[in-house]
C-alpha cells in the first residue's frame, strides 16, 4: 500500500486530453504537484459528480501551479467522449492495462455486477520530488473525497 511520504510510483500511460497523448508522472512533476483522482468509471453518477467538482474548482488548483488528473479503466477514448460529455478540462489518464491501480494498490471488484479490477475511488497528492504528500482512499465508492482537503494538500504541496 502506497503511504503519505512514501515515493509514488511512476508511470507512463495513455492520456486522453481530446486527442490521447503520453502521460509520464515524472515528466508532469516538473511543472508542480499533481493530483491523481482515481475513480470508478466513466459515465456512472458519482464519478461524473466527482469529475465535475474537481472541474469546477480547477482554477485553485492552477492557481498554486498543481494539475488534476481523473485516473480510469477506461479506454482513452471512452475518456475523451466522458470529458466532451462534462466539459472536464484537465486530462484523464487511461489505465486500461491496470497496471496504475495496482501500483497504488487501489484496485476493487463489483463482483455483484460481474465488474472486475476497476480503480477505487482515491486521492494522491504527488509533489515535486515525486514523494506521496496526500493519501485518501474509499471503500465506499460512494464517498466522495474532501475536496478542500484536497486543495489544501496540493498547497501544501506547491
Amino acid at each position: 500500500m502506497v503511504e503519505t511520504g512514501d515515493d509514488a510510483p511512476t508511470f507512463t500511460a495513455p492520456l486522453a486530453n481530446g486527442d490521447v497523448d503520453e502521460f509520464t508522472l515524472s515528466a508532469a512533476l516538473d511543472d508542480g504537484p499533481v493530483v491523481l483522482a482515481f475513480f470508478p468509471g466513466a459515465f456512472t453518477s458519482v464519478c461524473t459528480t466527482e469529475m465535475c467538482t474537481f472541474r469546477d474548482q480547477l482554477s485553485a488548483f492552477e492557481d498554486i501551479g498543481a494539475d488534476v488528473y481523473g485516473v480510469s479503466v477506461d479506454s482513452p477514448f471512452a475518456q475523451n467522449e466522458f470529458r466532451e460529455q462534462n466539459d472536464l478540462n484537465f486530462g484523464l489518464i487511461s489505465d486500461i492495462d491496470k497496471e496504475i491501480i495496482d501500483a497504488y494498490d487501489v484496485r476493487m471488484d463489483f463482483a455483484d455486477l460481474g465488474v472486475h479490477g476497476v480503480a477505487k475511488r482515491a486521492v494522491f497528492v504527488i509533489d515535486t520530488d515525486g514523494m506521496v504528500a496526500y493519501k485518501w482512499v474509499s471503500d465506499d465508492p460512494g464517498v466522495e473525497p474532501d475536496y478542500d482537503e484536497v486543495a489544501a494538500a496540493a498547497e501544501d504541496a506547491a
